[in-house]
């Protein structure tokens, strides 16, 4: 597996419309997305699903071939999940019938939604981090939370702890690439055998990359040490957010398309 084709985590810069819009507005509305996808009931909506997000890529200018790059590591759970959807769904349309095995038209509708479900869920999430800086998404984190710092809620902290923990995402998958090129130049075979075979090659892994996970640790700890980090009080930000008319019309596709989704739900 090449892990490059990991883009959950990755920030590409830019200057388009994507990337000037609000990061506060970004996160709401990728989570206002997840919501439509899992309320999209029929082809209608993942025919809308499918739009929006060849339309938020092309507005970032980012190619649909890059954005998919990331769906090759979850390749095997997409198909998991579809077959599994498969044989579980009810109904009475029975399509075909295999000894004990039985795939209804239910069956099959439900196996296809739910892949694609996925499918949509890594690009709408790839979308954002493709978009915004770590920078910006701790900024945008911390602000969303605020209100919950009545109740002592550490919103700085914890938006903080979230952005490093994506943001190392693409580290470690970089890090994970050059050990599996190291140990193979070694003899060690990581693409031949079985699914089992496969796995156990890679648990000499695991004890290169932890190592190398706690020493980048400790160094950005030192970092922030040495550059008298003390949390979010008094700190100021050379970047206010501001709410701009683009993000006003992002709000509005995306409510429509809710709405479409939940329109197709009423009618089927």
């Amino acid at each position: 597996m090449n892990m490059q084709s990991i883009t959950l985590g990755q920030y590409l810069p830019g200057e388009t419309v994507m990337h000037r819009l609000d990061p506060r507005g970004k996160i709401l509305l990728t989570l206002a997305y997840i919501v439509g996808v899992f309320l999209a009931e029929g082809p209608v909506g993942y025919l809308a699903t499918a739009l929006l997000v060849f339309l938020c890529a092309r507005l970032a200018r980012i190619s649909m071939r890059y954005l998919t790059r990331g769906l090759k590591p979850l390749r095997f759970i997409i198909l998991f999940t579809a077959v599994l959807n498969l044989f579980m769904g009810g109904g009475d349309a029975v399509l075909v019938r295999v000894w004990f095995l039985t795939i209804t038209e239910t069956g099959l509708r439900n196996a296809v939604y739910f892949a694609l479900r996925l499918i949509f869920l890594v690009l709408g999430t790839s979308l954002l981090t493709l978009t915004t800086s770590p920078i910006a998404l701790t900024d945008a984190l911390e602000r969303l939370l605020s209100p919950l710092r009545v109740v002592k809620f550490p919103a700085h902290e914890l938006a903080m702890m979230m952005t490093i923990a994506l943001r190392f995402i693409p580290t470690l998958m970089e890090e994970t690439d050059k050990i599996m090129k190291a140990q193979s130049a070694r003899g060690a075979d990581f693409e031949t055998g079985n699914l089992l075979r496969r796995a156990r090659a890679m648990v000499p892994l695991l004890v290169p990359l932890f190592i190398s996970a706690f020493r980048r640790a400790g160094d950005l700890a030192m970092a922030m040490e040495a550059r008298c980090y003390r949390g979010g009080k008094g700190r100021t930000r050379m970047r206010v957010l501001h709410w701009t008319m683009a993000d006003a019309w992002a709000a509005l596709i995306v409510a429509a398309y809710i709405a479409l989704c939940v329109a197709e739900g009423v009618w089927l």
